[in-house]
């Protein structure tokens, strides 16, 4: 089976950085994936992008050396499923609360005796290629969104959940869940002593950490903390910022203010 890159990365306690997905275009998604990021995430949840999509997406991605990954929509077996057999190599899995919530994401993940996956995997197969049946317990990444209150309370039995991966931050519900406003990138000194407190219980538990970023700064910023993944940006994100900069340069204006859309 095609070995998971960026899944055995972390294992090996090395850092990778990633790119987030949101429009539902097989092009841009192609051409995003061929810059060499270490992985490349379509996101279901807050994207504009369907099950329809995703099917057209995974291939466009898998003409890269990028480990294809989908955050779902939610913590719902048959999304993670479906998701697996359309060929991704790892889910992450947002809002997850508690112990039991990450042990029902595993669970999805894994084919029995380890999980309850259901055997299927019409397009995971033919990218994964021989082997899948076998190997594909190991080479999917189950990783575990925690941006709650109640996340971070119990933190430490998510992430002692036995066949878990990782955890991903989300920077802008955390901060909601914080009392603090939602900015994506998170300025306030509190929300970075909670984000270095997760951080340290990761490695604690020896699975990977990756957080969510929009801009260089903060993907700078946490990979010198020692995060094991980060998102550096969508390609959205990256289409407005450079057509803002460069419309203000070419009119010789100040760049226009944009509101923040977690992209």
């Amino acid at each position: 089976m095609r070995e998971n890159t960026s899944l055995s990365a972390w294992q090996r306690g090395e850092q990778t950085i990633g790119l987030w997905l949101s429009l539902a275009n097989t092009y841009s998604a192609e051409a995003m994936s061929k810059l060499g990021f270490d992985w490349v995430c379509v996101d279901m949840q807050h994207g504009l992008i369907d099950y329809t999509d995703l099917v057209n997406m995974l291939p466009a991605i898998s003409n890269s050396d990028a480990t294809p990954l989908v955050r779902v929509p939610w913590n719902e077996p048959y999304e993670i499923m479906k998701a697996l057999d359309a060929g991704a190599y790892g889910v992450i899995v947002p809002m997850v609360n508690n112990r039991e919530e990450a042990e029902q994401a595993v669970m999805a993940c894994r084919y029995p005796p380890l999980g309850n996956r259901s055997f299927g995997p019409i397009r995971g197969a033919l990218y994964g290629g021989r082997g899948y049946a076998l190997e594909a317990n190991d080479q999917i990444a189950c990783i575990a969104m925690i941006e709650t209150a109640e996340g971070i309370a119990n933190a430490d039995e998510i992430m002692s959940t036995p066949g878990l991966n990782g955890i991903y931050i989300g920077p802008a519900d955390l901060a909601l869940s914080m009392g603090l406003p939602a900015m994506g990138d998170q300025p306030q000194d509190e929300h970075l002593v909670v984000v270095k407190e997760l951080l340290a219980k990761c490695q604690a538990h020896k699975i990977a950490a990756g957080i969510h970023t929009s801009s260089l700064e903060y993907a700078q910023k946490y990979l010198a903390l020692g995060f094991n993944f980060v998102t550096l940006g969508s390609e959205s994100g990256h289409m407005a910022k450079n057509a803002a900069r460069e419309l203000a340069a070419a009119r010789g204006t100040a760049e226009a203010k944009r509101e923040s859309t977690g992209y």
